[in-house]
């Protein structure tokens, strides 16, 4: 299930460790600040994703598609190496300064580089393999994202793939102008027929793709 009860989500966040302060407060002014604050990780997601660093212990970081910064300072608080560093990409340069500063408040300036584009321009001149890449940026351009990410993969890194299911929609008849949903249904199959990788879809929140290059 993607949705859970008001109720169940409550009680998954008390039982998890707290949101560390300066997240909290990101949190708080996105709601207040921005635009669609519905696009922020949040509190579980971000502990998600910093278990999952915990885990894989990467030294290399790309995130697509930063939005205010939540995703990229909750992996960040999950590296063990110390020359461990994020690329996060983001497109919109209103929420650069706004970034930014929570990057500096957080003390992660030494770790976390912003780049504010187009991804499909930025990704190309990136001379770096990475251990991990978090996908959450133009759902229309997952496929391409994929392509361009792929050698600058290291042997066993991983994607995590954000908004995978899109609320449901992947099931079922799509209209033909549902070019959002159609894209994440092309990017899926994709994944499924890549016999370079290996993959599993966790049904949580609206869906993430865990992809390992073989």
């Amino acid at each position: 299930m993607t949705n859970i009860s008001i109720d169940l989500e409550q009680y998954i966040l008390n039982h998890i460790d707290d949101e560390p302060a300066v997240l909290k407060e990101l949190n708080r002014q996105t709601h207040i600040k921005m635009l669609q604050p519905r696009m922020l990780s949040g509190h579980l997601q971000g502990q998600i994703l910093k278990m999952f660093c915990r885990m894989i212990n990467p030294r290399r970081i790309l995130e697509i598609g930063a939005f205010t910064g939540y995703s990229a300072l909750s992996m960040c608080m999950g590296l063990s190496r110390e020359d461990a560093t994020i690329d996060t990409i983001e497109i919109n340069d209103e929420n650069e300064e706004f970034i930014q500063s929570f990057i500096d408040k957080a003390g992660m300036a030494d770790k976390i580089k912003l780049h504010i584009g187009n991804a499909l321009d930025i990704i190309p001149q990136l001379d770096t393999k990475y251990d991990l890449v978090f996908m959450d940026g133009d759902k229309r351009q997952y496929c391409r994202y994929y392509d361009l990410v792929f050698d600058k993969l290291n042997r066993g890194a991983y994607i995590l793939a954000d908004n995978i299911l899109w609320d449901g929609k992947v099931v079922g008849g799509v209209p033909e102008n549902d070019t959002y949903t159609k894209e994440i249904q092309a990017f899926n199959d994709r994944v499924k027929a890549d016999d370079r990788v290996e993959t599993v879809i966790l049904p949580f929140r609206d869906g993430i793709s865990v992809i390992r290059k073989k």
